[in-house]
């Protein structure tokens, strides 16, 4: 009886402590509620998922992009010493490995080398970002072999994501109610590596020069190349090379057929449109944020710190898609976004016009302002797009389907950057020339909301809710190649056991 009365007490005491503490951790919901979030994702389509988007959407992407975006921005200015035009219109160049998704998908998808459908070309990919990299921070090249080592990192970060994209794809097909929380996690990632990235990339910028930054970069493309070697997946040594062409025509057939249905290819064309539309002429506004005379005269590091905020602006518009957007009808969600893109384009007029001067705002703050709610909105005007198009990708080719829609929005970022770039050149706006950067931002403004008109384009019903027509599903019966239901990264130790 006495040690039942000792377990009692015991019990009892445990009970209070558990009551006296529940008032604290609810007080900590807020700092618990994200890992609880990331720890169900892992729990329903496997930790390695998680791993794997984080490491190429959160270091590859997002630190190194910062980093190679203002890096590259710099280098253009002050190495190559190009007219900001000209710079918006190679940093289309630099770009069109993105429009190009399918290719790497296709690959990846039908022709395994050595056995393997990943491995090998995460490990090209490495190597191409740490060859690039290497060769731009320890060579003054000429500007046509700038541009191809620039491209072939780019190229580097391109292979990497396609399979990242795969991953999400398929975790699409398999989990479509958590479709908007993967792209929230890709988003969060994404924002929170470009938040870091900017923060530092002025600072280093200032202090080793953007050559001496493109040698740092070679980290992120070294991860990736570790993650090459860490991909655990199912080893194929007798592929049947002959069925490779057979495989490109079948994929080819399912992606026309998939296409041809108004359910796909209607909300296609709103995406291109709406992006292609939204001229991107974030050069001018570098070149003017750094001009001694017509702009403010930014140093390396204020330019950093405000890329930041913007990557900040990000974060919170992603934040705020997961927690109370991400339900709302499509239609609805980019009515009120593009509509609101278009508006804050206006702060930039404000700014460059030197209004706010006269409202007695520096110019400094307002541009962090500026920065961090047009990043926001345009996250938000995103959001649903890649929500959409994740949907669009029929199960069996989802990985090569996906790229195929990324690469529609890709191209039409391509398309704004160079659009971009002529409005730029025609309005004469050079290296120390921006008395039309106002005319060229409204401009930029009123086209942003032109895509409303085609807004019928896009499905209105449940996002949550399957967009493909039956006959599309249908079509790809019997015709799904064999991957496996989760691609895994295992950790060093469980990969030398294993050999």
């Amino acid at each position: 009886m006495g040690e039942e009365a000792d377990n009692l007490v015991v019990a009892e005491e445990i009970e209070a402590a558990v009551e006296e503490n529940v008032p604290r951790s609810r007080g900590c919901d807020c700092f618990w509620a994200p890992i609880q979030w990331v720890r169900m994702l892992a729990a329903e389509m496997h930790w390695s998922f998680v791993l794997g988007v984080v490491i190429v959407y959160g270091i590859s992407q997002g630190l190194g992009g910062a980093l190679t975006d203002v890096a590259t921005k710099y280098y253009m200015k002050d190495v190559q010493k190009v007219q900001p035009s000209e710079s918006q219109v190679y940093s289309g160049i630099v770009y069109i490995p993105w429009t190009i998704k399918p290719i790497w998908g296709l690959l990846t998808d039908v022709v395994p080398v050595a056995g393997y459908r990943r491995r090998p070309y995460l490990v090209l990919a490495g190597f191409l970002g740490v060859f690039s990299m290497l060769v731009l921070s320890f060579c003054k090249v000429h500007l046509v072999l700038a541009l191809v080592l620039l491209t072939a990192g780019t190229a580097s970060v391109v292979i990497a994501d396609v399979v990242i994209d795969a991953c999400v794809a398929q975790n699409s097909i398999s989990h479509p109610s958590l479709a908007a929380d993967m792209q929230s996690l890709c988003a969060l990632s994404e924002s929170t590596g470009g938040l870091m990235g900017f923060v530092v990339s002025g600072i280093f910028v200032h202090r080793i020069g953007p050559m001496g930054v493109f040698a740092l970069l070679t980290i992120p493309a070294g991860l990736v190349l570790l993650v090459g070697n860490i991909l655990d997946e199912p080893h194929t040594p007798n592929f049947a090379y002959r069925q490779v062409s057979q495989k490109f025509i079948d994929a080819g057939k399912a992606m026309r057929t998939t296409l041809k249905s108004p359910a796909v290819w209607r909300p296609c064309l709103y995406v291109y449109s709406s992006i292609a539309l939204s001229l991107n002429i974030r050069d001018g506004m570098f070149y003017w944020y750094t001009d001694a005379d017509g702009g403010p005269s930014f140093s390396e590091e204020t330019v950093g710190y405000l890329f930041s905020v913007g990557s900040v602006g990000y974060f919170l518009g992603a934040i705020l898609f997961q927690h109370g957007l991400k339900d709302r009808p499509f239609r609805d969600m980019l009515l009120w976004t593009q509509l609101f893109f278009g508006l804050s384009g206006m702060l930039d007029l404000v700014l460059v016009l030197r209004l706010n001067l006269k409202l007695g705002v520096p110019d400094y703050f307002f541009a962090v302002i500026d920065e961090g709610v047009s990043r926001m909105i345009g996250t938000l005007k995103l959001m649903p797009l890649y929500v959409l198009s994740s949907k669009l990708c029929p199960s069996g080719i989802e990985g090569t389907f996906f790229a195929l829609l990324m690469s529609i929005e890709n191209i039409g970022f391509l398309s704004a950057s160079w659009g971009g770039g002529l409005v730029l050149h025609i309005l004469r706006v050079t290296r120390t020339q921006f008395g039309n950067l106002w005319l060229a931002i409204l401009i930029r403004n009123i086209l942003r909301i032109s895509p409303l008109c085609l807004l019928f384009l896009v499905p209105g019903g449940d996002p949550n809710a399957s967009l493909l027509p039956d006959e599309v599903l249908a079509s790809r019966e019997g015709t799904q190649t064999a991957e496996p239901q989760h691609i895994e990264l295992v950790s060093l130790v469980d990969s030398a056991e294993a050999r």
